[in-house]
């Protein structure tokens, strides 16, 4: 799990290694975002190779998604993962997977039952790795200010623990 002691190493990582025409990563945004870990908001799990991270996933608890949510949980707190980068010279070799896999169970250890990502539409890479971690699609729509490339568009995914 990510200490607050990492988070300008993961900020580091993320900025150098998650830009891609389809990852929206606004800097300060991302910044605020990783500082969430210090109050204990935001949770990440991570990797590390010869004591350098080379990936991670962050995540929080949320109720953003709840027009998701199926009827019974309209009002129950979900969680939102909403960074996953690797290194590029592990890229291509699963952890990404793994990492999700990992967020996923950290989360459901907490008793959530309902966890949201998104990407661009058109994320292959991205796509694939939230297939794997047991991920289904629900949703796409267009999202103009996020998505200044491709289509345009967001895709929603959703893993359901019941």
């Amino acid at each position: 799990m990510a200490v607050p002691g990492d988070i300008e190493r993961l900020c580091s990582l993320i900025l150098e290694h998650g830009p891609n025409p389809w990852n929206h990563l606004p800097p300060d945004e991302v910044r605020a975002h990783l500082n969430g870990i210090a109050d204990g908001g935001v949770q990440a799990v991570l990797a590390e190779r010869d004591g350098e991270i080379v990936g991670f996933v962050s995540y929080q608890r949320s109720r953003h998604f709840a027009r998701y949510q199926p009827p019974t949980r309209r009002d129950s707190e979900h969680a939102y993962i909403c960074e996953a980068v690797t290194h590029r010279a592990v890229a291509g070799q699963g952890l990404g997977s793994r990492l999700l896999n990992q967020a996923v169970a950290g989360l459901v250890e907490q008793g959530i039952a309902d966890i949201y990502i998104d990407r661009h539409e058109e994320n292959a890479a991205s796509a694939g790795m939230m297939r794997k971690a047991g991920f289904v699609a629900i949703d796409t729509y267009t999202d103009l200010q996020r998505r200044p490339n491709g289509s345009r568009r967001t895709t929603v995914c959703c893993f359901r623990v019941a």
